[in-house]
């Protein structure tokens, strides 16, 4: 049987890295609604953003299971930095969550977010370029592409996995 995942975005990006890690999964991808701010300024709330896109995708969707991938920004008496969390939502209620990379934000970034504006089309405008979010993000901006947005996710993503699997093995023990 093969599984059957949704995930609450459109964004290539995001769609890649579920794929990377469930490789022979039938994937649907849906907008769903975050719950939260286009642009999420806290952990709490880009990790309430990505448990409300898992827990919508299974109400949209038969999926057996609903993935939320969630980029934002928090506040730290350094600056503001990247951050990045996912959710996976099962049938029978059970959520699970990962958190990511940390890099801060340049200064002139950083002052455009603070005064209301969106990650998204302020990384357009600073790199001159269209959909950076949908590519390399601003993570691969500021990283010299070390590392994109994708591969960002696929590692939210593998932890995300493991602890499905991880839940899973534990369960059969106990039958």
């Amino acid at each position: 049987m093969i599984l059957k995942l949704a995930v609450g975005s459109k964004n290539p990006a995001k769609v890649s890295a579920v794929l990377g890690v469930y490789k022979g999964a039938e994937i649907i991808s849906l907008q769903v609604e975050s719950g939260v701010p286009e642009q999420p300024f806290s952990d709490e709330e880009t990790m309430e953003g990505a448990m409300t896109r898992a827990r919508n995708c299974l109400i949209h969707s038969d999926a057996e299971l609903g993935i939320g991938l969630e980029g934002g920004v928090v506040k730290m008496g350094q600056g503001l930095f990247l951050c990045n969390w996912g959710a996976m939502a099962t049938r029978d209620g059970e959520v699970f969550v990962a958190g990511g990379a940390r890099i801060p934000l340049p200064g002139i970034v950083a002052e455009k977010l603070l005064d209301g504006e969106e990650l998204g089309p302020v990384m357009d405008a600073f790199t001159r370029q269209e959909n950076i979010s949908k590519k390399e993000g601003a993570i691969g901006v500021f990283t010299n592409e070390r590392i994109s947005r994708g591969e960002m996710f696929l590692h939210i993503m593998r932890m995300l996995a493991g602890q499905h699997e991880y839940k899973q093995k534990m369960k059969k023990q106990d039958i």
